[in-house]
């Protein structure tokens, strides 16, 4: 599982397998048990969540569309 970055113990990451198509760049973010998936395009967005409150999944958003940039290029650094 390829990290990106952490932020306030929230760990931003990529699962080695995404898929077969591979799917678009997106980022998972973890922390104590409760995780969600992230589409960067055509904008942030929620795939999934499990667990994140409404303050939590706002916060991790935030984050994801600042940081959409850096989350995109260690995307195409990892998977070409």
């Amino acid at each position: 599982m390829p990290r990106v970055f952490e932020h306030q113990g929230w760990r931003f990451f990529f699962y080695s397998n995404e898929g077969d198509p591979r799917e678009p760049a997106h980022v998972h973010v973890l922390k104590e048990g409760r995780e969600a998936k992230f589409w960067l395009y055509p904008e942030v967005a929620p795939a999934y969540n499990h667990g994140l409150s409404a303050r939590e999944l706002r916060l991790v958003s935030q984050v994801v569309l600042e940081r959409r940039r850096d989350i995109e290029e260690a995307w195409h650094a990892h998977f070409g």
